[in-house]
């Protein structure tokens, strides 16, 4: 009985110290809610009305109808997939490369890159895009958003080739595999959750970028966090408005994310583990 009772204690206190962690995340998402299904007499008044007097949709129907989100989303969309696919391709036989040949100078490089602020070359970036005549295409929001993405799956990748045992590699070789094929047929399949964790960053990390797309993409080839962004001016915040929009922004990436549970808790655990 005391052994039971210390292990419901321990249950409780560990839920409550999680809760209370969350507590931050959870009361921001709510709030995005409330803000989104509240007139705007409701959002302007002092003190805060927590409750919602009313619900509406209305701010909804006006994000639809006046901000153009459907050609942002579509444009959001065909830059982080883009992105996210070629990242996903020159990357995974990167971190393959430099996992087998123990090339650490080269991924020491790469982590440079990635956190190097984006600020530093988006300026050379436009330059570039302006003499090659790139200016204002995908190809340019893709090329930048690449340099995002592939440092991290170059990154997640190496730690879970640096996993595979060779011995598995050795064998497929005696069998008569090539080099490419023993990479393509067992260091592949066995770092699955480690691709589909870096692609759903890569992804969301893409899907969020704000300040490419700011400087190199005019008013054709916005995407989502532009639009949002333009819903702000000197008069006024639509509180309304910006808050549908932005759970409307977040909710691809919310189920994105809950569909590969399963393989991102996976890949995470994995990725922790050596030997």
């Amino acid at each position: 009985m005391a052994v039971a009772g210390r292990k419901a204690m321990g249950q409780v206190g560990f839920g409550l110290s999680l809760g209370l962690l969350m507590a931050p995340t959870i009361f921001f998402f709510y709030w995005m809610i409330s803000l989104s299904l509240k007139t705007d007499v409701d959002n302007l008044a002092y003190p805060p009305v927590l409750l919602p007097r009313v619900l509406t949709l209305a701010n909804y129907v006006y994000v639809f109808a006046n901000s153009h989100l459907l050609r942002f989303a579509v444009n959001s969309l065909i830059v982080a997939v883009a992105s996210t696919g070629l990242a996903l391709v020159l990357g995974i036989p990167a971190g393959y490369g430099i996992a087998r040949s123990r090339r650490y100078g080269t991924a020491l490089l790469i982590l440079v890159a990635r956190i190097t602020p984006a600020l530093s070359y988006l300026i050379p970036w436009f330059i570039l895009f302006q003499q090659l005549g790139l200016a204002n295409t995908y190809l340019a929001l893709i090329l930048t958003h690449l340099i995002i993405g592939l440092p991290l799956v170059i990154w997640v990748m190496l730690g879970f080739f640096e996993g595979v045992p060779r011995e598995l590699e050795d064998a497929a070789l005696i069998d008569g595999c090539s080099r490419f094929g023993s990479f393509l047929r067992v260091a592949v399949p066995l770092t699955r959750p480690g691709i589909v964790v870096s692609g759903i960053l890569a992804f969301i990390f893409s899907w969020n970028n704000f300040i490419f797309a700011v400087v190199l993409a005019g008013p054709r080839l916005q995407t989502l966090p532009v639009a949002v962004f333009s819903m702000m001016s000197f008069e006024q915040t639509n509180w309304g408005p910006l808050a549908a929009a932005a759970l409307l922004i977040t909710a691809p990436v919310l189920l994105l994310t809950l569909t590969f549970q399963r393989d991102i808790v996976a890949g995470l655990a994995a990725g922790g583990m050596k030997g």
